[in-house]
């Protein structure tokens, strides 16, 4: 099936020259607040870019939210490398973030750097992303040592639902919250050039910001943060009318706004006003009265009936 280009825009029309790097990102901390989205796919990621996003992350709750999973675990590694290329395709200005999925850095040190290397050579991500903290360090430094910059990710890791028992509110008491500070300091000093907060309260998020020497993006982890993220789908309002986190605000409402402009067409379909004259290709009357005279019912191809229709139009045009 033939549709156009989602935005209407030229492939590769943005200017390269301005791609935003991993350092661009470092370099930010404590300076204008960074613009972080999801995306997971040409259209969206062209929508973000000319949204200004400064960073595109691949999340891997492209589970949930594409493919209607019930958590973050069900994706793969060769599922991530192939939604992030997607958005790669779209060549936005941001910086591309492939985010790690569960099972991909957690066995061998080895697998990890293998696997981080496919977001970058396979997919054309500019940096991956990958959940925890202390645990995860020699993973951190394996990747980063491979020449590929890494984001952090602590609080409410949804690739731990299960051993945190949920999705719950991390960093509650003050021992917690210490434990995650120290986290967010070894994340910082082993090279991070970012680390996402979700899901803590806002004053240990501000403590974070203010002891790390790296950007701090929040989701529901308050305004002191250096930036923000969310989820493409929560933001313009096109789920499926699940629940939403708290720390969602939703600006728009496409899902009904689809739902209402494909009800008008099935409408248009039934009632038989789609497709109208400007939705219809013609063929020249000429042609299209030869057309209905080699189709009748009484013409048979041994007649030459039609040979000569066809010469005639031939002759004509």
């Amino acid at each position: 099936m033939l549709s156009l280009n989602p935005l209407g825009e030229e492939k590769g029309s943005h200017d390269m020259s301005v791609k935003t790097t991993a350092p661009h990102i470092l370099a930010r901390k404590g300076g204008d607040l960074i613009k972080m989205i999801t995306a997971y796919d040409y259209p969206t990621a062209c929508i973000a870019d000319r949204a200004e996003a400064d960073i595109i992350l691949v999340g891997d709750s492209v589970a949930n939210v594409v493919l209607g999973y019930d958590d973050t675990l069900a994706v793969s590694i060769d599922d991530m490398v192939r939604h992030t290329a997607a958005v790669a395709r779209a060549e936005p200005s941001a910086l591309i973030v492939g985010d790690m999925p569960w099972l991909s850095y957690h066995r061998s040190i080895d697998e990890t750097v293998v696997n981080a290397g496919r977001f970058i050579r396979e997919g054309n991500a500019g940096a991956v992303k990958l959940e925890g903290g202390r645990r995860r360090l020699p993973m951190v430094r394996a990747v980063l040592n491979a020449e590929i910059p890494v984001m952090g990710h602590l609080g409410l890791t949804p690739q731990s639902v299960h051993a945190m028992g949920g999705y719950w509110v991390q960093g509650k008491d003050a021992s917690a919250a210490y434990d995650l500070i120290s986290d967010a300091r070894m994340l910082a000093d082993e090279g991070v050039f970012a680390i996402v907060l979700e899901g803590v309260p806002d004053v240990l998020a501000e403590l974070v910001t203010q002891e790390v020497s790296v950007p701090t993006i929040g989701i529901g982890a308050g305004i002191h943060c250096d930036g923000q993220v969310l989820v493409f789908h929560d933001v313009v309002g096109l789920g499926g009318g699940e629940y939403l986190p708290k720390f969602v605000r939703a600006y728009a409402s496409l899902a009904e706004d689809a739902v209402t402009a494909i009800t008008k067409w099935f409408a248009d379909v039934q009632s038989g006003e789609f497709p109208g004259e400007e939705e219809t290709y013609r063929m020249p009357p000429e042609s299209a009265a030869i057309l209905r005279e080699l189709s009748v019912a009484s013409f048979s191809i041994d007649n030459g009936l039609g040979d000569d229709l066809l010469a005639d139009e031939a002759m004509e045009s």
